[in-house]
């Protein structure tokens, strides 16, 4: 009979563990750490459910920009939805799982399929995707909503 083994004790032993805390980071700061970030994670809406896809991307002048595939559901929706664009959100953090210290930032606007060739092109030339797969879609994530948080330890 197989029994599984208990799960360890996740709790941090308040007399050994340093406290730590969350502040709230500024917009622009928000964004200064963002494009430091290799790599985020893009949420959308697909067949009326969240989806999430590990992607890399670039900050340019506040928008977040990143590629995808022709058939990629974010791309067939940004397509649809025209120039009004779709809802999306976007994540990225650096935490240290040991100290438990770190940073998460989330982008949360309006995803546009960027259309200018030559818009394209430049981002194209300097985004390269992590996979093999062709990505000749550029989007543009244009921000509403910039919120982050910094992990500190406490004083």
């Amino acid at each position: 009979m197989n029994e599984a083994a208990p799960a360890p004790d996740r709790a941090a032993d308040p007399v050994t563990e340093p406290r730590r805390r969350t502040v709230e980071l500024e917009g622009d700061e928000a964004l200064r750490l963002l494009s430091g970030a290799p790599l985020g994670r893009i949420v959308f809406t697909r067949q009326a459910l969240p989806a999430i896809r590990p992607v890399n991307h670039l900050v340019d002048d506040g928008d977040v920009i990143i590629r995808t595939h022709e058939g990629a559901a974010l791309a067939l929706h940004a397509q649809q939805a025209g120039a009004r664009g779709v809802v999306v959100a976007y994540e990225a953090d650096d935490i240290d799982l040991t100290a438990r210290l770190g940073w998460s930032v989330v982008v949360t606007g309006y995803c546009h399929l960027v259309t200018d060739p030559e818009e394209a092109a430049r981002y194209r030339a300097v985004l390269k995707p992590w996979t093999d797969q062709r990505s000749d879609h550029v989007v543009r994530i244009e921000p509403d909503l910039v919120t982050g948080i910094r992990l500190i330890a406490e004083d």
